[in-house]
């Protein structure tokens, strides 16, 4: 409530945060609670001990809300040495213009079950309040389909002890290669696909549960591949009668499923509240999907690696243009570049003084920019066609040719001597 009451108060520009300093007798905050961060950009810190205390929580508020070191470093981390990051840094997926999401159902064994989802209505009712308010990150394309006699790829160990199924945690990545041949959402793709697989088992390895590293189930029978998507297996409850007709109609608990979901697409996009300290009490993002905080993690995140690939993307494009000495800039390509170099650089200007979405829209451009010049059909000709390939290719042309002519050109110096050397006959 108080963070519904306060938020008319507070500063909405994307990037700004707001704090606000409790008694510490105040009641506002539980018992044990000192900070609440809110879904919007506000928190409430309670006063306690000194001031060099109060500052100290202050700092490790923003630090938990807003972009630090270790931000930079995983928005970095491909261009960081191994080694120097944690895996868990290099999980969240890259900057990019649009991504495209695919929800599919996997149902190895229509004979057996008859699968009804309302695929439609789960997106416009849970999806669809996410991807707007990610829509100041890129753009979203959402799709869906059914694959039938689609398996894992991986055959589940049956547990006497439970009457089960179940898939151990190191099985889980040969699980991804089979099934991913199936889908062929990439292959056409111009951005980075998120697949997001709804699983019904064969009703010979029902009911298949998951397991972790160390052997208990996994609470939502569900599992998620960095930069890639997630997997959820929808055991199907077994008919009160063996003689029950097949195929069985199943009406999938969209709920259950797209909460699943939704948590993987936060991991996905490296948003993760468990490195919170244990007396900060943070607010449900709500039916949104994240907190508008979350939303700013985001736009830094992506800024700064918008900026990074633009520099190397122009590193690239000099050095490889510095190597062939005879190729020819065209003015489009030029004005690509200028207008890349110049949005970086307002990128950087506006980051620093804190406008968030200017910079974002800034570093986008200089993406653009720098693509377009990079893969400008004009230059790719010249630039995987080295001098070497050039030889490759002529003297198979002009050495047939030069061998007549070369032996013509020493016959005639031949006799052009001869004839010097004999003596001129006097009548």
């Amino acid at each position: 409530e108080a963070d519904a009451a306060l938020h008319p108060l507070q500063d909405t520009t994307l990037g700004s945060l707001t704090m606000y300093v409790v008694p510490e007798t105040s009641s506002l905050l539980p018992q044990g609670i000192s900070v609440y961060v809110g879904k919007h950009r506000s928190a409430l810190v309670r006063a306690g001990g000194s001031l060099a205390a109060l500052q100290a929580r202050l700092r490790e508020v923003a630090q938990v809300m807003s972009f630090t070191a270790g931000s930079i470093a995983a928005a970095l981390s491909d261009r960081v040495p191994d080694g120097q990051l944690s895996p868990d840094a290099r999980r969240s997926l890259k900057s990019s213009l649009g991504y495209e999401i695919t929800f599919s159902l996997l149902n190895p064994d229509p004979k057996s079950h008859t699968v009804d989802w309302d695929i439609e209505g789960a997106v416009n009712r849970y999806v669809k309040p996410v991807l707007d308010k990610l829509s100041l990150v890129a753009n979203f394309s959402v799709d869906s389909q059914i694959l039938y006699y689609a398996v894992l790829g991986v055959t589940p160990r049956y547990d006497k002890e439970s009457s089960s199924f179940l898939l151990s945690a190191h099985s889980l990545p040969h699980v991804i290669n089979p099934v991913e041949a199936r889908l062929g959402s990439s292959a056409a793709s111009l951005y980075p696909v998120l697949n997001f697989l709804l699983y019904v088992p064969e009703r010979s390895h029902s009911p298949l549960y998951i397991q972790d590293k160390d052997g208990a189930p996994v609470s939502t029978n569900a599992f998620h591949s960095p930069r890639w998507g997630g997997i959820m297996v929808y055991n199907v409850e077994a008919p009160a009668s063996p003689q029950a007709s097949l195929p069985l109609h199943v009406d999938v608990d969209m709920a259950r499923v797209m909460e699943v979901f939704l948590a993987q697409l936060r991991l996905l996009f490296g948003l993760s509240r468990e490195e919170v300290p244990a007396e900060f009490l943070l607010e449900g993002p709500g039916n949104e999907g994240l907190a508008d905080w979350e939303l700013d993690h985001l736009l830094w995140a992506h800024t700064v690696e918008n900026i990074a690939t633009v520099s190397t993307t122009l590193t690239s494009l000099a050095q490889l243009l510095d190597k062939i000495g005879n190729i020819v800039i065209k003015d489009d390509v030029a004005s690509e570049v200028y207008r890349a170099v110049a949005s970086v650089q307002s990128a950087v200007t506006e980051l620093s003084l804190g406008h968030l979405h200017t910079a974002f829209r800034a570093s986008k451009e200089a993406v653009t920019s720098s693509e377009r010049a990079f893969f400008d059909p004009s230059l790719l000709h010249l630039l995987y066609f080295p001098d070497d390939q050039k030889f490759a290719i002529y003297i198979p042309l002009f050495l047939p040719m030069a061998v007549p002519i070369l032996l013509s050109l020493a016959k005639i110096v031949r006799e052009t001597r001869q004839r010097k050397k004999e003596p001129t006959k006097m009548d």
